[in-house]
């Protein structure tokens, strides 16, 4: 190996190395929510204590959302305004969908359970991880959820995030896929499915070079929740779990002995070229 390949070559191993995220899958499915409840803590675990609903960043830890603290104006059959969990309940997320609306289910006793308000069936095919509220966008099978800073418009990153689905049929469907600051994915992930109704999945995906997601693509079933709509497969979310938001790093300039290393590798393929003309 000649010298000018090995001072190229450690330069881009050391610029991989900094761009390189290496995910870490937690996954499961079951019956119930016990089936489960073991990976969910795993990916707790992995993602450090749970902070409080407040605003700032506490640099480390993680947030999480079960949706039963919604008021029941922002619940069904009324829709959630997609910053809730960064204005109104500081824990860093605002979420979107290409679709019509978003919608946390109802309490009893106010309206129809697990989305009884839309079909009377739905009760019989969800069920609710933590009780009793579960989430869903309307009019499309995708959720975007994007990270600030809690309670502020400052974009920040994750290290991990994680959804319990219910009711996933089909595999190779429901699932999440991850982007980076420039918007640039960082791959795609598939919740693992199970037959039956009232089913519990959950997906959560750690990064362990640390906080690179700015953006997360939920994607729950390849149906849309409405009236007289039962076919395969009506996805519903309940917990969103993930890493504490927190600020993008700064890239460092480069530094004076790499830089040194690059300008020493370009003067010896000068100093060949030179050579191989005369």
């Amino acid at each position: 190996m000649t010298i000018s390949r090995m001072v190229f070559g450690a330069a881009l191993a050391c610029a991989a190395a900094s761009v390189q995220a290496l995910p870490v899958v937690l996954s499961a499915a079951g019956a119930n929510a016990a089936a489960i409840q073991g990976t969910v803590d795993a990916f707790r675990l992995s993602l450090g204590p749970l902070n409080a609903n407040v605003a700032g960043s506490f640099g480390s830890g993680r947030r999480e959302i079960n949706w039963d603290g919604v008021p029941n104006n922002f619940a069904a059959p009324n829709n959630l305004p997609g910053n809730f969990f960064n204005a109104n309940s500081p824990r860093g997320v605002e979420l979107s969908t290409p679709g019509s609306g978003l919608q946390v289910s109802a309490n009893a006793g106010v309206a129809p359970v697990e989305f009884g308000n839309i079909d009377a069936n739905y009760p019989d095919l969800f069920v609710p991880f933590s009780a009793q509220r579960l989430f869903t966008a309307l009019g499309s099978s995708i959720t975007d959820v994007r990270f600030f800073i809690p309670g502020s418009a400052s974009a920040a990153l994750t290290n991990g995030f994680g959804v319990v689905f219910s009711d996933v049929d089909l595999p190779s469907i429901t699932g999440i896929e991850f982007f980076d600051l420039a918007d640039q994915s960082l791959g795609q992930f598939f919740a693992p499915s199970i037959s039956g109704n009232e089913t519990l999945s959950f997906l959560g995906v750690r990064f362990s070079e640390g906080s690179v997601v700015a953006r997360a693509r939920i994607t729950s079933g390849n149906q849309v929740l409405a009236q007289g709509n039962t076919a395969t497969d009506l996805v519903v979310m309940d917990d969103f779990i993930y890493g504490e938001p927190v600020l993008p790093r700064v890239v460092p300039e480069p530094s004076t002995g790499l830089l040194l290393l690059l300008a020493m590798a370009a003067a010896v393929n000068v100093r060949r070229s030179r050579r191989s003309i005369s």
